[in-house]
């Protein structure tokens, strides 16, 4: 059997990074994670911020510090940390010779990419093979990029007529730092949106589907529940179509990508693909086949995140995509 790949996660008691390392410390080829905190005073324990993972072996958190990284002999670096801690620790990371997979939006974009490749591996699979540097996309991003890539591939859609998103996402995705819009009170029994024009996810889509800003509006909301994200995205066809159309591009794009469910017709719930890194995919067309309502659902801390960084290491290392998630 091959040695262990040693794997550490800065900004482990963040809500993404404790999902990645829970995943990370099951998955049966690699070593123990090293977890790190950014906050010296947070160190000790996981299951002190965690209780829910007390008895299942220590996990400790350290303060981060290179040299720690380099004496554990750690290979690869996940950074569940801010887009700014980011910018700064990734060419760090790789002037050292780590591999990175960044779970933040500092890398997403073109302009600001360097050497990363966009890490969506439906799309990206073979440069995902060959990088060392990799920037997960966003939790939304995910949920409308896997629903509408196939689509404009195969160039159904009317792009004059404009593509719709409209996503919403539980409370999660907004980070473990709690602010006045999260707050309880602010949340419960409420639906609100937010960030229109303006969410950092937008560029993302845009680029990775090749779009003009004027042909997609992309509004997201915040539910009153602690993760999962379903995006309806309604679009018009450039010619009348069947589901069976339909089905047969979803079908040719995905049938060989492991984390991708097509429900056809059916439309998914936010409830069907929470705690695992499935994207769902349904869809629903007007009677005349000329619009199509496209639901996509996920969660967003683990395909949306956690569990994508996870399938992305798997790409990079020639493993299987399955492998530490199934």
């Amino acid at each position: 059997m091959p040695q262990p790949l040693q794997t550490a996660v800065a900004g482990a008691t963040g809500y993404a990074g404790f999902e990645l390392a829970r995943l990370l410390s099951h998955h049966p080829r690699l070593a123990k994670p090293l977890l790190f905190t950014r906050e010296a005073s947070a160190a000790g324990e996981l299951a002190d911020f965690y209780p829910q993972i007390s008895g299942n072996g220590k996990l400790r958190v350290y303060p981060f510090h290179w040299q720690t990284l380099s004496d554990r002999g750690v290979e690869l670096l996940f950074l569940a940390t801010p887009h700014e801690t980011s910018r700064t620790w990734a060419p760090e990371a790789l002037n050292r010779g780590l591999r990175v997979i960044d779970l933040s939006g500092a890398w997403r974009l073109k302009e600001e990419a360097q050497r990363a490749v966009y890490g969506l591996p439906e799309l990206r699979g073979g440069q995902i093979a060959k990088s060392k540097l990799i920037a997960n996309p966003g939790c939304y991003a995910t949920s409308i990029i896997v629903a509408l890539a196939p689509l404009l591939a195969a160039d159904v859609i009317d792009r004059d007529s404009g593509i719709v998103c409209d996503s919403k996402s539980g409370v999660s995705g907004a980070g473990k730092q709690p602010t006045e819009t999260t707050h309880f009170v602010e949340v419960a029994d409420n639906l609100s949106a937010y960030g229109v024009f303006t969410h950092r996810h937008l560029g993302e889509i845009l680029e990775q589907l090749q779009l003009k800003d004027d042909e997609l509006t992309f509004t997201p909301h915040l539910l009153p529940i602690p993760r999962g994200i379903l995006s309806t995205i309604y679009v018009r066809l450039r010619q009348p179509a069947t589901s069976a159309d339909i089905e047969s591009i979803y079908a040719s794009a995905y049938s060989e990508k492991p984390w991708v469910r097509l429900f056809g017709t059916r439309l998914p719930q936010i409830r069907y693909s929470l705690h695992t890194n499935f994207c769902d995919v349904g869809f629903n067309l007007s009677a005349d086949g000329k619009r199509m309502v496209i639901v996509s659902c996920l969660d967003n801390l683990m395909k949306g995140a956690a569990g994508q960084a996870v399938q992305n290491m798997n790409l990079m290392f020639g493993w299987e995509e399955r492998e530490g998630l199934s």
